[in-house]
């Protein structure tokens, strides 16, 4: 009676059982057996049923990626690229850009005059004073697991989140600006609004701004992200625009195909 080898199984049945294994091991050890593994790793079915596995599905469950492969390790690696952005940490991975009037401070929610913001987790906030206070942070895609091809090729979506709020008793101003940097720190595309303006005797509300770059070209390396203002009345202290949970998300891209 002739053995049987694994090869001899079922594609299905293959793919199955390679579908278990850690993606590392799969791209650098499985793909390397034989040329009947290399193509059963490069299948969309054996990446669709990981995410299966691991609960990556499209958003609303209904629409389809038209990579499986990038979008598995796109939700592996999903994840706010923006550190620290409760001020949980003080300043900690900012970089202060501006630092007018009284400069930056951190207070807690809801402070004087603020509201709660929708956000249980967050329990602190950034504040500006009565001149020009910014703050940056510069994101390597490449330390952050990107890879060239990832984002030249498959050029997932970049959304990007902040919420902002004014005292209820001083006027202020809020902006925010953030650049996709090529390797040389080349501004490819940017979302640099008009400042937004918000009178005393506001709600005093917490509002999110949020932008998605999409289809933005080839090399994408690196991501600035600047935000701050300042009070719009001179007064000393900390009466400006308050910021908090800023987010930046590289986001599985999902077609409407079926």
């Amino acid at each position: 009676m002739a053995m049987l080898s694994i090869n001899d199984l079922p594609e299905d049945v293959l793919v199955e059982l390679l579908s278990h294994v850690a993606e590392y091991d799969l791209i650098h050890c499985c793909r390397l057996v034989c040329s009947l593994w290399r193509d059963v790793v490069d299948m969309p079915t054996l990446w669709k049923r990981k995410c299966q596995l691991e609960g990556f599905s499209p958003k609303g469950g209904i629409r389809i990626p038209d990579d499986w492969k990038s979008f598995y390790f796109l939700f592996k690696l999903r994840k706010n690229l923006i550190r620290n952005p409760c001020a949980k940490e003080g300043f900690n991975s900012w970089r202060i850009d501006e630092d007018g009037g009284d400069k930056w401070a951190i207070e807690e929610l809801p402070g004087g005059h603020g509201q709660p913001i929708p956000l249980p987790d967050v329990k602190k906030y950034f504040v500006t004073s009565f001149s020009d206070c910014k703050k940056s942070q510069f994101i390597d895609l490449k330390a952050d697991g990107y890879w060239e091809e990832l984002m030249d090729e498959v050029q997932p979506d970049i959304v990007v989140t902040d919420w902002y709020a004014a005292r209820y008793d001083c006027g202020c101003q809020y902006e925010v600006c953030v650049q996709l940097l090529s390797e040389d720190f080349i501004v490819l595309q940017e979302f640099c609004p008009e400042p937004v303006l918000i009178d005393q005797w506001s709600d005093a509300k917490w509002r999110q701004m949020s932008h998605t770059f999409r289809n933005y070209g080839p090399g994408v390396r690196h991501i600035k992200f600047q935000h701050g203002g300042k009070d719009r009345q001179f007064w000393a202290g900390w009466y400006g625009v308050r910021v908090t949970s800023s987010s930046l998300v590289i986001e599985p891209p999902i077609s409407d195909g079926q």
